[in-house]
């Protein structure tokens, strides 16, 4: 008896060893180190001076703080929607002109998109960042609460407004050392217009503006220092609208004269949400509904219904696409309405380039991040307080770079999309994240907004800049780097992938959107614009006292 007690604990025991390790949680894909990520890229030493070079552009930079203080804090207080950047267009491209840039201006029939070139030959080096902000996003910087400038009114709630800052004031001072040393080479400096409607681009793509350029880097604020290479954790995805047309009556007269087109909208929103528990664990989507009829007593003639439609391939968002548009047919014939439907914007998901990458992080190993004063921690762990998230205050260390080849597609988790995407598919590219904000807020909050026109901005737009300046000096000294990221590009990231446009010949930007919110709120945000002739800081100009906290 006790001998076939025993063999029933080991066999328990045995059963217990063998399902728990199935029980344990899966490490996320992005994060899994991969068997069989390529070694790092071998490249010749470079060239002597290089050192020194990338000393005197860092110096430079520091030198040029207040400059770029002033850039950052200007552009938060336009705090423009997308399509709708006039008067940060204005004031990015009138410093560029100043400083001796050509503009092309109206790119891709997109009033708000420019390009900007400097110097000759190759290699062609761009670099972008977005400008545009966050609808209902208005809050006062420095502040560790929601208090907005204007209830309702939009604002930096993802710090686009020190990205085109950090990309200008690295261009200035590398400029400076290529004139002097007579470097070849060509710096192009391009906005992501509208990036958070996904709207721009890709028509960029289509347009030619990187057909000859040799590099992209990217330039995306983040609570750390940091860039990546491989496939990411980027979604791609699909903005369309569908819009439903039937016929108005009197909701009480004679409604059986009416066909709602609203009730459409309803039917294929209900659809969508009983379809969801069908579709992939790795999609994501969400709409509104942008047009909702008139009023009550009006059976709508017309209703619109506003969907994102989030996946990790082309393919799969493509399946996606292609599910809407039956549901919005099915809406149709259960209202006896008709529907067209418009593309406001796609993505792909990106593939960040892995030699750019290496020296990216090598440069920003080499700077360092900025020295937190009391001040800031003060404000970020006020903020995280407020948000009830761990206060840990700014960050403290540097990331090791991290990456990753293609995985099984059953493993890939995607999230937020950025049609950076779409340039990574025909330049090599990367995203330099440098430490403008506070871990805090949810994303596309108010709580983003805090930190965008205070000290910890102006540092983490200074260290990014540093960065940016001191990988450009790379890519123009260091041939065998740019020769590297296209090897890569070529027979890793694309010997297997091709680049499809989810564009159709007939879209156009959607240029219109955003245009009455701007008009509505636009002459009470003038008066919040900044006056860098007058004060030395926004948070001066505001009275703020920095920080203010609960």
């Amino acid at each position: 008896m006790r001998m076939n007690h025993i063999s029933q604990s080991l066999a328990v025991a045995l059963m217990f060893c063998l399902i728990v390790p199935m029980l344990q949680p899966v490490p996320a894909a992005q994060s899994r180190p991969d068997a069989a990520s390529p070694p790092p890229t071998v490249l010749a030493p470079p060239p002597p001076k290089l050192a020194d070079y990338k000393k005197e552009v860092a110096a430079e930079v520091d030198g040029m703080a207040v400059f770029t203080q002033q850039m950052v804090d200007t552009v938060f207080s336009f705090g423009e929607l997308g399509f709708q950047e006039f008067e940060t267009t204005k004031y990015l491209t009138d410093i560029l002109k100043k400083n001796g840039f050509t503009v092309q201006e109206g790119v891709a029939g997109i009033p708000t998109a420019w390009v900007a070139s400097w110097g000759s030959g190759k290699p062609v080096i761009a670099l972008g960042s977005d400008i545009d902000c966050i609808p209902q996003a208005s809050q006062k910087p420095g502040v560790a609460y929601h208090d907005p400038m204007i209830p309702g009114a939009p604002g930096h709630g993802e710090g686009h407004n020190s990205g085109m800052p950090l990309n200008i004031t690295a261009a200035l001072a590398v400029k400076k050392i290529m004139e002097r040393e007579k470097l070849p080479g060509t710096i192009r400096l391009w906005p992501g217009v509208a990036e958070e409607l996904l709207g721009t681009k890709a028509y960029y793509v289509r347009e030619g503006v990187f057909k000859d350029v040799d590099v992209a880097l990217f330039a995306h604020v983040a609570a750390d220092f940091n860039t990546s290479w491989g496939d990411g954790n980027q979604n791609g995805l699909i903005s369309v609208e569908y819009n439903f047309k039937g016929e108005s009556a009197h909701a009480a007269g004679a409604p059986w004269r009416g066909r709602s087109a609203l009730d459409a909208v309803e039917l294929m929103d209900a659809g969508w949400n009983f379809r969801r528990e069908h579709l992939r664990i790795q999609q994501r989507s969400h709409y509104v509904i942008s047009d909702g009829g008139d009023q009550p007593n009006v059976v709508p003639p017309t209703a619109s219904v506003w969907y994102y439609l989030r996946e990790t391939d082309y393919e799969h968002i493509k399946e996606l696409w292609d599910i809407a548009n039956k549901m919005a047919q099915g809406a149709t014939l259960m209202t006896n309405t008709e529907v067209s439907s418009r593309v406001l914007g796609s993505a792909w998901p990106g593939h960040f380039n892995k030699p750019i990458a290496e020296t990216m992080h090598a440069n920003i190993e080499s700077i360092g991040l900025p020295k937190w004063s009391d001040a800031d921690e003060t404000l970020a762990k006020a903020l995280q307080r407020e948000m009830k998230v761990p206060e840990v205050g700014m960050a403290k260390t540097i990331r090791p770079l991290s990456g990753r080849v293609e995985i099984p597609d059953d493993e890939k988790r995607g999230g937020g999309s950025d049609d950076i995407g779409d340039v990574s598919w025909i330049v090599p590219t990367i995203t330099l994240r440098y430490p403008a904000n506070i871990q805090a807020g949810p994303g596309h909050n108010w709580a983003n907004a805090v930190s965008m026109a205070t000290p910890i901005a102006h540092k983490g737009t200074t260290a990014g800049a540093k960065a940016q300046a001191m990988e450009v000096l790379d890519l123009m000294t260091r041939p065998d780097l740019v020769s590297a990221a296209w090897d890569y590009f070529k027979n890793v990231q694309t010997k297997d992938h091709k680049y499809i446009p989810l564009l159709r010949a007939e879209d156009k930007p959607a240029i219109w959107l955003n245009k009455a919110t701007m008009e509505k709120y636009r002459p009470e945000m003038k008066k919040y614009y900044y006056d860098a002739t007058k004060y030395k800081t926004y948070l001066e100009q505001l009275g703020i006292t920095y920080p203010t906290v609960r």
